[in-house]
Protein backbone atom coordinates (compact mmCIF):
# COMPACT_ATOMS: atom_id res chain seq x y z
CA UNK A 1 0.00 0.00 0.00
CA UNK A 2 1.82 3.05 -1.33
CA UNK A 3 0.38 6.45 -2.03
CA UNK A 4 1.18 10.12 -2.46
CA UNK A 5 -1.77 12.15 -1.24
CA UNK A 6 -2.39 15.87 -1.21
CA UNK A 7 -5.41 15.97 1.06
CA UNK A 8 -5.58 17.59 3.53
CA UNK A 9 -1.82 18.14 3.17
CA UNK A 10 1.11 16.49 1.40
CA UNK A 11 1.28 12.87 2.62
CA UNK A 12 3.74 10.13 1.72
CA UNK A 13 2.06 6.84 2.70
CA UNK A 14 3.63 3.39 2.72
CA UNK A 15 6.08 1.02 4.31
CA UNK A 16 9.65 2.32 4.23
CA UNK A 17 8.79 5.93 3.49
CA UNK A 18 10.52 7.11 6.65
CA UNK A 19 13.59 7.06 4.39
CA UNK A 20 12.14 10.11 2.59
CA UNK A 21 12.56 12.44 5.57
CA UNK A 22 15.58 14.21 4.01
CA UNK A 23 13.65 14.80 0.77
CA UNK A 24 10.69 16.22 2.67
CA UNK A 25 13.02 18.46 4.69
CA UNK A 26 14.69 19.72 1.52
CA UNK A 27 11.30 20.66 0.06
CA UNK A 28 10.67 22.83 3.13
CA UNK A 29 14.18 24.27 3.36
CA UNK A 30 14.87 22.51 6.66
CA UNK A 31 18.50 21.77 7.47
CA UNK A 32 18.50 21.74 11.30
CA UNK A 33 15.32 20.05 12.50
CA UNK A 34 14.27 19.61 16.10
CA UNK A 35 12.93 16.07 16.52
CA UNK A 36 10.13 16.25 19.08
CA UNK A 37 9.01 13.02 20.73
CA UNK A 38 8.27 11.46 24.10
CA UNK A 39 10.75 9.47 26.22
CA UNK A 40 9.11 6.14 25.38
CA UNK A 41 9.44 6.60 21.63
CA UNK A 42 12.92 8.07 22.06
CA UNK A 43 14.05 4.79 23.62
CA UNK A 44 12.84 2.69 20.68
CA UNK A 45 14.94 1.61 17.67
CA UNK A 46 12.67 3.64 15.37
CA UNK A 47 13.94 6.86 16.92
CA UNK A 48 17.56 5.85 16.42
CA UNK A 49 16.64 4.95 12.84
CA UNK A 50 15.13 8.40 12.30
CA UNK A 51 18.25 10.09 13.64
CA UNK A 52 20.46 7.98 11.37
CA UNK A 53 18.29 8.83 8.35
CA UNK A 54 18.63 12.51 9.18
CA UNK A 55 22.40 12.24 9.54
CA UNK A 56 22.77 10.30 6.30
CA UNK A 57 20.69 12.98 4.59
CA UNK A 58 22.99 15.77 5.82
CA UNK A 59 20.45 17.04 8.34
CA UNK A 60 21.77 18.30 11.66
CA UNK A 61 19.00 17.07 13.95
CA UNK A 62 18.53 17.80 17.64
CA UNK A 63 16.39 15.54 19.82
CA UNK A 64 13.84 16.93 22.30
CA UNK A 65 12.10 14.35 24.49
CA UNK A 66 10.41 16.55 27.09
CA UNK A 67 6.89 15.46 26.17
CA UNK A 68 4.39 14.19 28.75
CA UNK A 69 1.79 11.53 27.95
CA UNK A 70 -0.86 14.22 28.43
CA UNK A 71 1.13 17.30 27.32
CA UNK A 72 1.27 20.43 29.46
CA UNK A 73 2.23 23.98 28.57
CA UNK A 74 5.70 23.60 30.09
CA UNK A 75 6.49 20.88 27.51
CA UNK A 76 5.96 23.43 24.75
CA UNK A 77 7.90 26.18 26.53
CA UNK A 78 10.93 23.93 27.01
CA UNK A 79 10.73 22.77 23.42
CA UNK A 80 10.77 26.36 22.19
CA UNK A 81 13.89 26.97 24.28
CA UNK A 82 15.55 23.86 22.83
CA UNK A 83 14.62 24.96 19.30
CA UNK A 84 16.16 28.39 19.76
CA UNK A 85 19.25 27.20 21.63
CA UNK A 86 20.08 24.79 18.81
CA UNK A 87 19.30 27.33 16.08
CA UNK A 88 16.79 24.95 14.51
CA UNK A 89 14.83 25.83 11.40
CA UNK A 90 12.05 23.23 11.43
CA UNK A 91 10.34 20.53 13.48
CA UNK A 92 10.00 16.79 12.94
CA UNK A 93 7.05 15.83 15.16
CA UNK A 94 7.56 12.12 15.80
CA UNK A 95 5.37 9.80 17.84
CA UNK A 96 1.81 9.43 18.99
CA UNK A 97 -0.59 12.24 19.74
CA UNK A 98 1.56 13.75 22.47
CA UNK A 99 4.70 14.09 20.37
CA UNK A 100 2.78 15.36 17.36
CA UNK A 101 0.78 17.89 19.37
CA UNK A 102 3.79 19.27 21.22
CA UNK A 103 5.85 19.40 18.03
CA UNK A 104 3.19 21.42 16.24
CA UNK A 105 2.76 23.75 19.21
CA UNK A 106 6.53 24.35 19.39
CA UNK A 107 6.57 25.23 15.70
CA UNK A 108 3.79 27.74 16.33
CA UNK A 109 5.36 29.30 19.40
CA UNK A 110 8.95 29.79 18.24
CA UNK A 111 7.92 33.00 16.52
CA UNK A 112 5.31 34.38 18.91
CA UNK A 113 5.46 37.03 21.62
CA UNK A 114 2.12 36.13 23.20
CA UNK A 115 1.75 33.17 25.62
CA UNK A 116 0.64 29.74 24.39
CA UNK A 117 -2.90 29.80 25.74
CA UNK A 118 -3.67 33.06 23.96
CA UNK A 119 -4.04 30.79 20.92
CA UNK A 120 -6.80 28.66 22.42
CA UNK A 121 -9.44 27.82 19.84
CA UNK A 122 -11.96 30.36 21.08
CA UNK A 123 -13.34 32.98 18.74
CA UNK A 124 -10.66 34.41 16.49
CA UNK A 125 -7.75 33.88 18.88
CA UNK A 126 -5.63 32.42 16.11
CA UNK A 127 -5.49 35.80 14.39
CA UNK A 128 -3.10 36.94 17.12
CA UNK A 129 -0.42 34.67 15.67
CA UNK A 130 2.57 35.86 13.68
CA UNK A 131 2.52 33.55 10.68
CA UNK A 132 5.97 34.63 9.56
CA UNK A 133 7.49 33.39 12.80
CA UNK A 134 6.14 29.83 12.57
CA UNK A 135 8.48 26.95 11.73
CA UNK A 136 7.68 24.28 9.12
CA UNK A 137 6.65 20.86 10.41
CA UNK A 138 7.13 17.32 9.15
CA UNK A 139 4.78 15.01 11.05
CA UNK A 140 5.59 11.32 11.43
CA UNK A 141 3.00 9.28 13.38
CA UNK A 142 4.13 6.14 15.20
CA UNK A 143 0.63 5.14 16.30
CA UNK A 144 -2.67 4.83 14.46
CA UNK A 145 -5.27 6.74 16.37
CA UNK A 146 -4.83 10.42 17.07
CA UNK A 147 -4.54 11.63 13.48
CA UNK A 148 -2.76 14.74 14.75
CA UNK A 149 -0.48 14.59 11.72
CA UNK A 150 -3.33 16.05 9.64
CA UNK A 151 -4.68 18.45 12.27
CA UNK A 152 -4.42 22.21 12.66
CA UNK A 153 -4.47 22.09 16.44
CA UNK A 154 -2.79 20.70 19.54
CA UNK A 155 -4.42 19.62 22.80
CA UNK A 156 -2.36 20.94 25.72
CA UNK A 157 -3.18 21.00 29.45
CA UNK A 158 -3.30 24.44 31.06
CA UNK A 159 -2.01 23.76 34.60
CA UNK A 160 -3.64 26.90 36.00
CA UNK A 161 -7.11 25.49 35.32
CA UNK A 162 -6.28 21.75 35.03
CA UNK A 163 -8.09 21.66 31.71
CA UNK A 164 -7.17 20.45 28.26
CA UNK A 165 -7.23 23.33 25.80
CA UNK A 166 -7.19 23.25 22.02
CA UNK A 167 -4.42 25.43 20.61
CA UNK A 168 -5.33 26.29 17.03
CA UNK A 169 -3.90 28.02 14.01
CA UNK A 170 -4.64 27.15 10.36
CA UNK A 171 -0.90 27.07 9.64
CA UNK A 172 -0.31 24.43 12.31
CA UNK A 173 -1.28 21.83 9.71
CA UNK A 174 2.03 20.03 9.00
CA UNK A 175 3.42 20.85 5.57
CA UNK A 176 4.63 17.28 5.04
CA UNK A 177 3.47 13.99 6.55
CA UNK A 178 5.25 10.65 6.46
CA UNK A 179 2.85 7.77 7.19
CA UNK A 180 4.98 4.64 7.43
CA UNK A 181 2.96 1.73 8.86
CA UNK A 182 6.15 -0.16 9.69
CA UNK A 183 6.77 2.34 12.49
CA UNK A 184 3.75 0.94 14.34
CA UNK A 185 4.81 -2.71 14.25
CA UNK A 186 6.39 -2.60 17.71
CA UNK A 187 3.40 -0.93 19.36
CA UNK A 188 2.14 -3.10 22.28
CA UNK A 189 -1.27 -4.72 22.02
CA UNK A 190 -2.91 -2.47 24.62
CA UNK A 191 -1.74 0.70 22.84
CA UNK A 192 -2.70 -0.68 19.43
CA UNK A 193 -6.16 -1.27 20.89
CA UNK A 194 -6.53 2.11 22.60
CA UNK A 195 -5.21 4.16 19.69
CA UNK A 196 -7.31 2.18 17.22
CA UNK A 197 -10.45 2.91 19.21
CA UNK A 198 -9.43 6.58 19.25
CA UNK A 199 -9.43 6.51 15.45
CA UNK A 200 -12.89 4.94 15.55
CA UNK A 201 -14.16 7.58 17.98
CA UNK A 202 -13.04 10.39 15.67
CA UNK A 203 -14.82 8.99 12.64
CA UNK A 204 -17.89 7.94 14.65
CA UNK A 205 -18.41 11.30 16.34
CA UNK A 206 -17.86 13.08 13.02
CA UNK A 207 -20.48 10.85 11.40
CA UNK A 208 -22.96 11.57 14.20
CA UNK A 209 -22.26 15.32 14.49
CA UNK A 210 -25.11 17.52 13.26
CA UNK A 211 -24.58 19.71 10.23
CA UNK A 212 -24.06 19.31 6.50
CA UNK A 213 -20.61 18.08 5.49
CA UNK A 214 -20.93 15.20 3.01
CA UNK A 215 -17.17 15.07 2.34
CA UNK A 216 -16.45 14.49 6.04
CA UNK A 217 -19.28 11.95 6.22
CA UNK A 218 -17.84 9.93 3.33
CA UNK A 219 -14.35 9.93 4.81
CA UNK A 220 -15.72 8.95 8.22
CA UNK A 221 -17.63 5.99 6.76
CA UNK A 222 -14.61 4.53 5.01
CA UNK A 223 -12.42 5.16 8.06
CA UNK A 224 -14.81 3.05 10.16
CA UNK A 225 -14.89 0.38 7.47
CA UNK A 226 -11.10 0.13 7.66
CA UNK A 227 -11.25 -0.11 11.47
CA UNK A 228 -13.80 -2.91 11.24
CA UNK A 229 -11.54 -4.83 8.87
CA UNK A 230 -8.20 -4.19 10.52
CA UNK A 231 -8.24 -3.33 14.23
CA UNK A 232 -8.71 -6.84 15.56
CA UNK A 233 -6.05 -8.18 13.21
CA UNK A 234 -3.57 -5.45 14.18
CA UNK A 235 -4.04 -6.26 17.86
CA UNK A 236 -3.83 -10.03 17.28
CA UNK A 237 -0.69 -9.81 15.14
CA UNK A 238 1.29 -6.59 15.36
CA UNK A 239 3.47 -7.66 12.41
CA UNK A 240 0.50 -7.74 10.01
CA UNK A 241 1.58 -4.83 7.82
CA UNK A 242 -1.64 -4.79 5.83
CA UNK A 243 -3.66 -4.36 9.02
CA UNK A 244 -1.19 -1.76 10.29
CA UNK A 245 -1.48 0.17 7.03
CA UNK A 246 -5.27 0.04 7.06
CA UNK A 247 -5.34 1.35 10.64
CA UNK A 248 -2.89 4.15 9.84
CA UNK A 249 -5.07 5.22 6.92
CA UNK A 250 -8.17 4.99 9.13
CA UNK A 251 -6.52 7.22 11.71
CA UNK A 252 -5.59 9.90 9.20
CA UNK A 253 -9.07 9.77 7.71
CA UNK A 254 -10.83 9.98 11.07
CA UNK A 255 -8.91 13.10 12.00
CA UNK A 256 -9.68 14.62 8.61
CA UNK A 257 -13.38 13.90 9.08
CA UNK A 258 -13.78 15.39 12.53
CA UNK A 259 -13.50 18.93 11.22
CA UNK A 260 -17.28 18.38 11.01
CA UNK A 261 -17.39 18.06 14.80
CA UNK A 262 -16.84 15.75 17.76
CA UNK A 263 -19.17 15.18 20.71
CA UNK A 264 -19.78 13.67 24.11
CA UNK A 265 -17.03 11.05 23.95
CA UNK A 266 -14.31 13.65 23.60
CA UNK A 267 -16.02 16.12 25.92
CA UNK A 268 -15.96 13.45 28.64
CA UNK A 269 -12.48 12.18 27.81
CA UNK A 270 -10.59 15.48 27.92
CA UNK A 271 -11.29 16.25 31.61
CA UNK A 272 -10.49 12.67 32.64
CA UNK A 273 -7.16 12.91 30.84
CA UNK A 274 -6.39 16.22 32.51
CA UNK A 275 -7.35 15.18 36.06
CA UNK A 276 -6.65 11.45 36.19
CA UNK A 277 -4.05 11.20 33.44
CA UNK A 278 -5.36 8.13 31.64
CA UNK A 279 -4.72 7.41 27.95
CA UNK A 280 -7.03 9.50 25.77
CA UNK A 281 -7.89 6.75 23.30
CA UNK A 282 -8.64 4.30 26.11
CA UNK A 283 -11.04 6.77 27.73
CA UNK A 284 -12.87 7.31 24.43
CA UNK A 285 -13.11 3.55 24.01
CA UNK A 286 -14.64 3.08 27.46
CA UNK A 287 -17.24 5.85 27.21
CA UNK A 288 -18.19 5.12 23.58
CA UNK A 289 -21.20 2.82 24.12
CA UNK A 290 -22.60 4.98 26.91
CA UNK A 291 -22.56 8.08 24.71
CA UNK A 292 -24.06 6.14 21.80
CA UNK A 293 -26.98 4.99 23.95
CA UNK A 294 -27.45 8.49 25.37
CA UNK A 295 -27.64 9.92 21.83
CA UNK A 296 -29.75 7.10 20.40
CA UNK A 297 -32.93 9.11 19.78
CA UNK A 298 -31.01 11.60 17.64
CA UNK A 299 -28.70 9.21 15.79
CA UNK A 300 -30.64 5.96 15.40
CA UNK A 301 -31.17 6.50 11.67
CA UNK A 302 -27.56 7.57 11.11
CA UNK A 303 -26.20 4.58 13.02
CA UNK A 304 -28.54 2.31 11.07
CA UNK A 305 -27.08 3.63 7.82
CA UNK A 306 -23.60 3.04 9.26
CA UNK A 307 -24.46 -0.51 10.32
CA UNK A 308 -25.70 -1.29 6.82
CA UNK A 309 -22.54 0.17 5.29
CA UNK A 310 -20.45 -2.02 7.59
CA UNK A 311 -22.68 -5.05 6.86
CA UNK A 312 -23.56 -5.56 10.52
CA UNK A 313 -26.58 -7.76 11.24
CA UNK A 314 -29.86 -6.27 10.09
CA UNK A 315 -28.40 -2.77 9.82
CA UNK A 316 -29.94 -1.42 13.03
CA UNK A 317 -28.65 0.75 15.85
CA UNK A 318 -28.30 -2.25 18.16
CA UNK A 319 -26.28 -4.15 15.56
CA UNK A 320 -23.65 -1.42 15.59
CA UNK A 321 -23.72 -1.12 19.37
CA UNK A 322 -23.22 -4.87 19.72
CA UNK A 323 -20.25 -4.70 17.35
CA UNK A 324 -18.69 -1.91 19.44
CA UNK A 325 -19.08 -4.00 22.59
CA UNK A 326 -17.73 -7.07 20.81
CA UNK A 327 -14.62 -5.42 19.38
CA UNK A 328 -13.90 -3.76 22.74
CA UNK A 329 -14.09 -7.15 24.45
CA UNK A 330 -11.93 -8.80 21.81
CA UNK A 331 -9.09 -6.27 22.09
CA UNK A 332 -9.16 -5.94 25.87
CA UNK A 333 -10.89 -2.60 26.45
CA UNK A 334 -12.41 -2.46 29.96
CA UNK A 335 -16.10 -1.72 30.34
CA UNK A 336 -15.99 0.89 33.12
CA UNK A 337 -14.14 4.06 34.08
CA UNK A 338 -13.50 2.57 37.51
CA UNK A 339 -10.73 0.48 35.93
CA UNK A 340 -8.70 3.63 35.13
CA UNK A 341 -8.99 5.15 38.59
CA UNK A 342 -12.16 7.22 38.38
CA UNK A 343 -14.42 7.38 41.45
CA UNK A 344 -17.94 8.63 42.10
CA UNK A 345 -16.50 11.85 43.54
CA UNK A 346 -15.05 12.66 40.12
CA UNK A 347 -18.48 12.74 38.42
CA UNK A 348 -19.57 16.09 39.84
CA UNK A 349 -16.06 17.49 39.43
CA UNK A 350 -15.68 16.52 35.78
CA UNK A 351 -19.19 17.27 34.47
CA UNK A 352 -18.75 21.09 34.36
CA UNK A 353 -15.39 20.66 32.66
CA UNK A 354 -16.92 18.37 30.05
CA UNK A 355 -19.78 20.81 29.46
CA UNK A 356 -17.27 23.62 28.83
CA UNK A 357 -15.14 21.47 26.51
CA UNK A 358 -15.08 22.53 22.87
CA UNK A 359 -16.21 19.07 21.75
CA UNK A 360 -19.45 19.23 23.74
CA UNK A 361 -21.10 21.54 21.23
CA UNK A 362 -20.97 18.87 18.52
CA UNK A 363 -22.98 16.31 20.45
CA UNK A 364 -26.21 15.34 18.61
CA UNK A 365 -28.25 15.91 21.79
CA UNK A 366 -27.35 19.08 23.73
CA UNK A 367 -25.42 18.14 26.85
CA UNK A 368 -26.21 19.45 30.33
CA UNK A 369 -24.54 19.16 33.72
CA UNK A 370 -27.13 16.60 34.73
CA UNK A 371 -26.77 14.47 31.60
CA UNK A 372 -22.98 14.52 31.84
CA UNK A 373 -22.99 13.50 35.50
CA UNK A 374 -25.34 10.66 34.55
CA UNK A 375 -23.09 9.62 31.67
CA UNK A 376 -20.03 9.60 33.90
CA UNK A 377 -21.84 7.51 36.53
CA UNK A 378 -23.14 5.05 33.95
CA UNK A 379 -19.64 4.62 32.52
CA UNK A 380 -18.23 4.34 36.04
CA UNK A 381 -20.59 1.59 37.12
CA UNK A 382 -21.21 -0.18 33.82
CA UNK A 383 -24.87 0.80 33.60
CA UNK A 384 -25.74 0.63 29.89
CA UNK A 385 -29.50 1.16 29.52
CA UNK A 386 -29.95 -0.28 26.04
CA UNK A 387 -33.69 -0.96 25.79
Amino acid sequence: MIGNWNYPTSIRFGVGRIQEIPAAAAELGIQRPLIVTDPGVAALPICAELQAICANGSLTAELFTGVSANPVGANVDRGVTAFKNSDCDGVIAFGGGAGLDVGKAIALMVGQTRPLFDFEDVGDGYTRGDVNGMAPVIAVPTTSGTGSEVGRASVIIDPTTQTKKVIFHPNMLPARVICDPALTVGLPKHLTAATGMDALSHALEAWCAPGFHPAADGIALESMSLVRRALGRAVDDGTDLQARAQMMAASTMGATAFQKGLGGMHAMAHPIGAIIGAHHGLINAIVMPYVLVHNRSAIEHRIGDLARYLNLGDGEFLDFLRWVLKIRDRIGIPHTLETIGMTDAHCAQLAPMALADAAAGGNPIPLTLESLESLYRNALTGNLPVE
